[in-house]
């Protein structure tokens, strides 16, 4: 089974603008390992991941969720889906 971000074939032009969005420190360590680890941008990531969670399908195979549990030790991320839209922001450093 190929996953989204194994795929070359027939691509879409699009037009990309840069943003500024705020994101938990530890997640953004992960989602940059994660990235690194697939060898594609974070950007590229994140939109990968966006357009699963829209059609409600899984982005990632069972090899790929082992390493985001890695990498979520490594960076002592322990968020979870039950976290979200319940975070703080203790404000910038």
């Amino acid at each position: 089974m190929l996953y989204w971000y194994q795929h070359n074939i027939m691509k879409k032009s699009i037009e990309r603008v840069q943003t500024g969005v705020r994101i938990e420190k530890r997640l953004l360590k992960v989602l940059k390992g994660l990235s690194e680890h697939l060898d594609i941008t974070v950007g590229d990531l994140l939109e990968g991941m966006a357009l699963h969670c829209f059609e409600n399908k899984p982005p990632f195979s069972k090899t790929t969720l082992k390493k985001i549990r890695q990498l979520k030790a490594v960076y002592d991320l322990d968020l979870e889906v039950s976290d979200s839209h319940k975070l703080q922001d203790t404000g910038e450093k």
